[in-house]
């Protein structure tokens, strides 16, 4: 699994619970996905938060809210610690591991909430999913890939991360990264206030990821969050 989760009691009074975040490659800081079906589970195993609108969690990355809404789960992005453009040494690195020509690269940016994010965007979705990249130039980076579907599609835009730094080679749905795009493209203006994503068409896995930026500048990423497995264990 890409991510494993522990939850365990808060230790500020904010809080409703605190979250540390595992994947094969070791702990995160702060991971979108982890987040929401955290929270379905902990909801779902009676867990009672201190607002009936909301649940607050505590994890590396400091306080992440999740707005609860009638079939779905939102969190608010967390800040970036890092942005800006990628420097030319790491972008060429990107490139060449993507197979491609620098000059199929629209943006590209740092989009770090605490993972190490970093993503490039390609003209359209055709050319994201088209992507066969070689891991083993870029072994510990933590990047995407985000191209837009023809106006009118179901979804606007067609996203893709791997993560061979956290030993994840594709990520079949990420929401840290969709968070940290997402505050980038709104603020921009390069994508509208609120769209859809696609991601882990690839892997056969198809996401449906919502972003929507409040006036403020919030960034909520919605997603419907399903409790698959349910078992208990005696210690």
């Amino acid at each position: 699994m890409s991510e494993t989760t522990f939850v365990l009691p808060p230790t500020v009074p904010e809080s409703d619970y605190r979250l540390r975040i595992f994947t094969p490659g070791g702990e995160l800081p702060f991971a979108g996905h982890p987040t929401l079906g955290s929270a379905r589970a902990w909801l779902d195993g009676g867990g009672m938060p201190r607002h009936a609108d909301r649940v607050v969690q505590e994890c590396a990355a400091g306080l992440v809210t999740v707005r609860r809404g009638e079939d779905t789960l939102s969190f608010a992005a967390p800040p970036r610690v890092r942005d800006g453009a990628l420097d030319d040494d790491y972008l060429n690195r990107i490139v060449a591991a993507f197979g491609i020509t620098r000059d199929r690269v629209v943006a590209h940016q740092w989009v770090d909430n605490g993972p190490g994010w970093a993503v490039v965007q390609l003209a359209t979705a055709e050319e994201v999913l088209a992507l066969e990249p070689d891991l083993a130039l870029i072994p510990t980076s933590m990047v995407g890939a985000i191209g837009a579907h023809p106006e009118g599609s179901e979804y606007d835009f067609e996203m893709r991360t791997f993560a061979p730094g956290a030993g994840v080679p594709e990520d079949p749905a990420c929401g840290s990264m969709n968070a940290a795009v997402g505050q980038w493209l709104t603020a921009t203006g390069a994508a509208p206030s609120a769209y859809r994503v696609s991601q882990g068409t690839r892997l056969g896995r198809a996401a449906s990821i919502e972003i929507a930026a409040d006036a403020d500048g919030t960034v909520w990423v919605s997603g419907a969050a399903v409790i698959c497995v349910r078992g208990t264990i005696t210690l």
